[in-house]
């Protein structure tokens, strides 16, 4: 009984893939050919597509083949505008990484000190709450005309856009620490630094991972869009090149490697998460 429980989960998640590529096959089977064709649609999508014979969106097919197309070759570099999607992937990785580790090394640090410090929160407070509102994308122009460069532009995009949610959590976590605890090693004349580490750290641990998880996922959305304003590289670019070279079929490939590469990060920071949550 308890392996038949356990086959649920996974069976369901493949009927509903089965239903999901079934309701797209069907979707996108030929039809009826239109007493009269458009001829800017047709030199737009192919005459095949325009007349019927052929679906203008890509078939589960062909959908298919480009995904295994691009595994064959993710990493080739045929100039600017024709890269493989591994490295388009890895580009928008390390810039992520990067401006996620910078917001990392100040909203801890500073979240320790907000959390401590009931005098300090109230002087940032005010601080947080305003530019916490503001989408990192509404950044995007100031950076550009500031720093003057589009990569390290979108690296500031994903620091600003990490920062809220680890700094608050951090923040959280520390002032609420139960005060027995704090008590205890102050009886113990515990000195602050030692305390940090060894009593706040440790009890806070799980709260800040939580904010460090949100950071990442919103930092994953955030590069995609960074990435079609600036342009250059990163798999944000390449989406928005294949709309201009209207390849729909390489948009879904791209849009299933974008989940499939947040999904990843969401996996490691959880993972993370539970080595750091102590069991009550």
């Amino acid at each position: 009984m308890n392996r038949l429980m356990n086959w649920r989960a996974p069976l369901l998640s493949l009927l509903v893939l089965l239903l999901t590529i079934g309701t797209w096959h069907a979707l996108t089977l030929p039809k009826a050919a239109p007493q009269t064709v458009d001829a800017e649609y047709a030199a737009l999508v192919g005459a095949a597509a325009a007349t019927g014979q052929k679906s203008a969106f890509p078939t589960p097919a062909d959908f298919g083949a480009k995904v295994w197309q691009h595994l064959k070759e993710p990493f080739y570099d045929r100039g600017s505008n024709d890269k493989g999607i591994g490295i388009q992937l890895g580009y928008s990785v390390v810039r992520v990484l990067t401006g996620y580790l910078l917001a990392a090394l100040v909203a801890v640090p500073l979240g320790f000190l907000i959390g401590m410090s009931p005098t300090v929160y109230r002087a940032l407070d005010p601080f947080i709450q305003v530019l916490k509102p503001i989408s990192p994308l509404a950044w995007m122009p100031l950076a550009l005309f500031t720093l003057k460069d589009s990569s390290i532009s979108a690296i500031f995009v994903i620091f600003i856009c990490s920062l809220w949610p680890m700094l608050i959590n951090t923040a959280f976590g520390v002032a609420s620490v139960r005060r027995e605890w704090l008590n205890v090693a102050r009886t113990l004349e515990v000195g602050p630094l030692r305390t940090a580490f060894r009593v706040i750290l440790p009890a806070a641990a799980p709260t800040i991972m939580t904010g460090m998880r949100i950071s990442i996922g919103i930092a994953w959305l955030v590069i995609v869009a960074a990435e079609m304003l600036v342009g250059g590289t990163g798999i944000g670019y390449f989406v928005w090149n294949e709309w201009n070279n209207l390849s729909i079929t390489n948009i879904l490939t791209a849009i299933l490697a974008i989940g499939l590469v947040g999904m990843l990060l969401d996996l490691t920071l959880a993972r993370l998460t539970r080595l750091v949550t102590f069991p009550e």
